[in-house]
């Protein structure tokens, strides 16, 4: 990972972030496999916004050096389904295949069963064509449970999705390998400086 793309960090999105938001939002490679159409409006990214992102849950942007570049969402579920929730993400096409996606799902993953210490496990639902995001998971340790088959209709059309999931008992490796890429990095970069 190139040192430019090492400063992430999650805060959350507000009606201030709409310019960065549109980035992404009005991009059809984004928004290909998500839920959502491409926004074509500045008012309507501004009403998804104020009446879906700010009083949601857990929703965060995804800041590279301090700037929104993406979002990533953990959704509950309730009732006798409330020890799993759901997790999405949606990152701008320019910084696909840079980690930036990765280290935020990590820093996701180790934090929310500390948050919500009812949570047992953190699943995603992945179009089986969407190749990248399935990579993000995998490299975060996120285990590929198989193929629901004709699972959800996206843009009208019926599609298969891969169901990953990290268990609560998981998260000793996740520890474990994200403490290690970090003293590797840190160890780099301190070399770097010494040059």
């Amino acid at each position: 990972m190139d040192d430019e793309y090492l400063d992430i960090s999650l805060r959350l999105l507000d009606p201030s972030d709409v310019d960065d938001f549109m980035v992404w939002a009005t991009d059809d490679k984004v928004s290909k496999f998500c839920s959502w159409d491409t926004y074509t409006s500045k008012q309507d990214a501004m009403s998804f916004i104020v009446n879906v992102v700010v009083p949601h849950r857990w929703f965060r942007a995804i800041c590279l050096k301090g700037r929104p570049v993406g979002a990533i969402a953990v959704t509950p579920n309730e009732g006798h389904e409330s020890c799993r929730a759901e997790l999405g993400y949606v990152l701008a096409s320019e910084y696909w295949g840079k980690g930036i996606g990765t280290r935020a799902v990590k820093l996701v993953a180790s934090s929310i069963f500390f948050e919500w210490p009812h949570l047992e496990r953190l699943e995603a639902l992945v179009d089986v064509e969407n190749s990248g995001s399935q990579r993000v998971l995998d490299k975060v340790g996120f285990k590929r449970e198989g193929v629901l088959r004709t699972y959800i209709l996206l843009k009208g059309r019926p599609r298969d999705m891969v169901m990953f999931s990290l268990l609560r008992t998981e998260l000793h490796c996740l520890f474990e390998e994200f403490h290690e890429s970090v003293t590797v990095i840190d160890k780099v970069s301190e070399s770097l400086n010494g040059l």
